[in-house]
């Protein structure tokens, strides 16, 4: 009977999670600009290389044009830059400026500063516990909910 407890209250936490991320909070703490062009630069840093229209759309869940135009924005704020793939001709790859690598180091000081507050009086362990366990949680749900051929970049 327990565990049924636990996975409601797992169930309701991540409901809340997700209300929450509907509604835009964490994007609001970025720096001062246009938010829909956040997702394309949270994207492009968590490939950890320079990425392609394409990727980013599947790592937002938009469409092809949808993605372009996101990009495209990014571009026209100096966020982001298209290169030419030294490998495929036809492909231009993004690669974040140093200006869209200033604007994600803001923001992530700006999240990790409002999660520092939500956790204020929690012991060390128990921080380290969390952010272990959510990682590991974030994880392992990813490999169930992800689409065969999707990236795991949500």
């Amino acid at each position: 009977m327990q565990r049924d407890e636990d996975l409601a209250a797992i169930e309701r936490a991540m409901i809340a999670i997700r209300r929450s991320q509907s509604r835009r909070v964490l994007s609001r703490l970025a720096p001062p600009g246009d938010q829909t062009v956040f997702g394309v630069l949270d994207a492009l840093e968590e490939l950890g290389r320079p990425g392609t229209v394409g990727e980013v759309g599947v790592a937002l869940g938009v469409d092809q044009p949808r993605a372009s135009r996101l990009v495209a924005r990014a571009v026209a704020q100096g966020l982001v830059i298209r290169q030419a793939d030294q490998r495929d001709g036809r492909r231009a790859l993004l690669v974040l400026t140093g200006e869209g690598q200033s604007y994600l180091a803001d923001a992530h000081r700006s999240r990790q500063e409002m999660f520092a507050r939500a956790m204020v009086g929690w012991p060390e362990e128990d921080r380290r516990g969390f952010a272990r366990l959510l990682t590991s949680f974030t994880a392992a749900l990813g490999t169930l909910t992800d689409e065969p051929g999707r990236s795991s970049l949500e």
